[in-house]
């Protein structure tokens, strides 16, 4: 075989000279009204999307483990090159120990999957992301590389579609999405959207290199197998040109689509699958029946899980809605069960106006300039129970379960139970590298009781976390969990939620990754084969006496980057609202301005009184942040420091 550098697709940022992509790359006119029924992979179309992998791999005299999925993230083929690594291990550039760091026995399946997943979730018609822009936009600074820079703006996102998740699912023939992704969200390069006619209809992720990692500084060239792999595989599904986020800047920043210097496309034909060394492989829970390659299923039709709101909850914004098998809502506006607790018409408005806002205000991370912002909305009671949750058009799958996480983060660090209940956990137990006589082996722990002693010495506060006293929102307790405070100043110590820089790295942040660690890894060894039982639902492990009975107030997770806040009756919390999926300001300014407005509508509830925000603390003598608006957030309107005053 013969390989070439398309010296063309570099010069005119990856068009379809020698990339693929035909029709896709001129279909620049996708505003998130262009995927319909048609819109999925078909059978065909993802052999041919392996086929095109395996070649490019082949032409290099390498093996590649390759997974394809759906736009909502059900697995279609996970197939693997004769002599393709069976495994991965998980190592940042620069050297740490804890957390995931060294574990070697990660199967390269899990990975390839993880990588499809994230090309599919962070994407949209409006932009298309991979796992490198993932990787950009969660390290502790802004750029990578670039000291004293505040962290990624999706910093945590990484934590995020875990199996321990309840709104995520498992791939059963038939069942809606979305799905889990097995080590949650990569930031490893390797991992492509797939487009259609300019709409999203999958995910490609490459496994060649053996390792999970990240690119840890963007002014030099990075030179990825597994990127140049995926970018062959995604051939003529390749994302438009205007839409990937090359395109797109955040703070003045470009954002990375693929290293030019990663992007080949082999010479030759590509041949049929069954002609190429390899083979479908099983993954238990994620492609469990090896009799063939499946097709994919179309977004917002009701089988693929989101669907529009036909019961018209939302009158006039063209919501989205989560289904299940029998496409009943799954979340509709409904009552909390606890005294003083929200009404359903309550948790109706507060996403009603909340989509009202966001189909006015301006996106941050979408093409083309001047498109509303596309988000997911979750609001929750004081235990986490979910009262509503709906999504705009077009919105980046990845949102819904980070929306849902960012509310219950605020519900749940807001009020009086989340200090004993975190005291009382056990610890997140670290492994070794490799498995001993078949099995996962302890090497160290980390106490989960040690963060809440660190907050509470390192804000003053004996009783913080137990009684209730200040609002969290997910900026401010994001600011608690970064490896330096104030924000991105090398020259300070951590947050109390974060672990010190000189052991922290996106596989091993902190409380977050602590609280949900031990799941994690137990559905890595189901997935692996280690175990016959998969994790229960419920990521934190905490089971809290309510009215309705014990629950996880947290049971996906919590989340560290911008866009949620508490709501109350009063100066009495009653619950939280979380925003994910457009900008991480946008996602402040409509938390904040939906709890606002729909108070201003309904005369219940408001916003957490000023005096009790979290803005009122300076620990280290540096304010936390509650909320962060845009400067002129509006399509068609001036108004500026919209959120001042309220």
């Amino acid at each position: 075989m013969t390989v070439r550098l398309c010296l063309l697709q570099i010069i005119v940022l990856f068009i379809s000279a020698c990339g693929g992509g035909g029709g896709n790359s001129l279909k620049g006119g996708c505003d998130g009204s262009c995927t319909d029924a048609g819109s999925f992979l078909s059978a065909v179309d993802v052999e041919n999307i392996v086929a095109r992998a395996a070649v490019e791999a082949g032409a290099h005299s390498a093996a590649a483990t390759i997974a394809v999925v759906d736009r909502v993230g059900n697995v279609l083929a996970v197939y693997q090159m004769t002599g393709a690594a069976a495994s991965v291990t998980i190592q940042s550039p620069y050297a740490r120990d804890g957390g995931l760091e060294n574990i070697s026995f990660i199967p390269s399946t899990l990975a390839a999957i993880s990588k499809a997943v994230t090309g599919a979730y962070l994407s949209s018609e409006g932009n298309a992301f991979t796992t490198r822009t993932a990787g950009q936009i969660v390290q502790e600074h802004f750029n990578p590389g670039e000291v004293n820079q505040p962290a990624g703006p999706l910093f945590g996102v990484q934590f995020s579609q875990l199996a321990c998740s309840d709104l995520v699912g498992s791939f059963v023939a038939g069942t809606p999405g979305p799905m889990r992704a097995p080590l949650g969200l990569s930031a490893d390069p390797g991992g492509m959207p797939l487009y259609k006619e300019g709409a999203v209809v999958g995910g490609i992720g490459v496994v060649v290199d053996g390792f999970y990692s990240f690119d840890s500084k963007l002014a030099d060239v990075d030179r990825s197998l597994d990127e140049a792999v995926a970018v062959a595989g995604a051939g003529g599904f390749s994302a438009p040109t205007n839409r990937r986020a090359n395109r797109i800047t955040v703070d003045g920043k470009q954002l990375r689509f693929a290293e030019p210097a990663n992007v080949y496309g082999s010479s030759i034909a590509t041949p049929p699958l069954s002609s190429i060394a390899g083979s479908l492989v099983a993954v238990q829970g994620y492609f469990d029946d090896v009799g063939g390659i499946l097709a994919g299923t179309a977004f917002g039709q009701p089988l693929s899980g989101i669907r529009p709101d036909t019961e018209n909850f939302y009158p006039g914004r063209d919501a989205f809605v989560l289904v299940d098998g029998a496409n009943a809502n799954r979340f509709p506006p409904t009552a909390s069960p606890e005294p003083l607790g929200l009404s359903a018409e309550e948790a109706r408005v507060l996403v009603d106006e909340g989509l009202k806002i966001a189909n006015s205000a301006r996106a941050q991370i979408r093409q083309p300039l001047g498109s509303a912002a596309r988000v997911s909305i979750a609001v929750v009671d004081l235990n986490g129970a979910v009262l509503a949750l709906a999504r705009t058009r077009d919105a980046p799958v990845f949102g819904t379960d980070v929306a849902l996480q960012k509310a219950r983060t605020a519900a749940f660090y807001s009020g009086a139970q989340a200090g004993a209940e975190l005291l009382a956990l056990p610890t997140a137990n670290y492994l070794g590298p490799d498995l001993v006589a078949g099995s996962p082996v302890v090497a160290s722990t980390s106490s989960i009781a040690d963060y809440v002693t660190a907050l509470r010495s390192f804000l003053g506060l004996p009783n913080a976390l137990s009684d209730g006293a200040f609002a969290f929102t997910d900026r401010a307790g994001g600011n608690l969990s970064r490896p330096f405070y104030p924000d991105g100043l090398t020259s300070a110590a951590a947050g109390p939620l974060s672990k010190p820089f000189s052991q922290w790295s996106p596989f091993s942040t902190g409380i977050q990754l602590d609280l949900v660690y031990n799941q994690l890894i137990g559905h890595v060894a189901f997935a692996a084969g280690l175990s016959g039982v998969d994790v229960a639902t419920g990521c934190s492990g905490i089971s809290r006496a309510t009215s309705a009975g014990n629950v996880d107030p947290i049971a996906n997770g919590i989340q560290i980057f911008p866009g949620s806040v508490p709501v109350y009756r009063d100066n009495v919390l009653i619950g939280g609202i979380g925003v994910s999926g457009d900008g991480v300001d946008q996602d402040d300014m409509i938390a904040f301005l939906g709890v606002h407005n729909a108070g201003a509508r309904l005369s219940t509830i408001n916003n957490a009184p000023t005096s009790m925000r979290a803005s009122q603390l300076e620990p280290k003598g540096a304010t936390l942040r509650y909320v962060q608006c845009p400067q002129a957030p509006f399509n068609n309107s001036g108004a500026q420091n919209v959120c001042s005053g309220k």
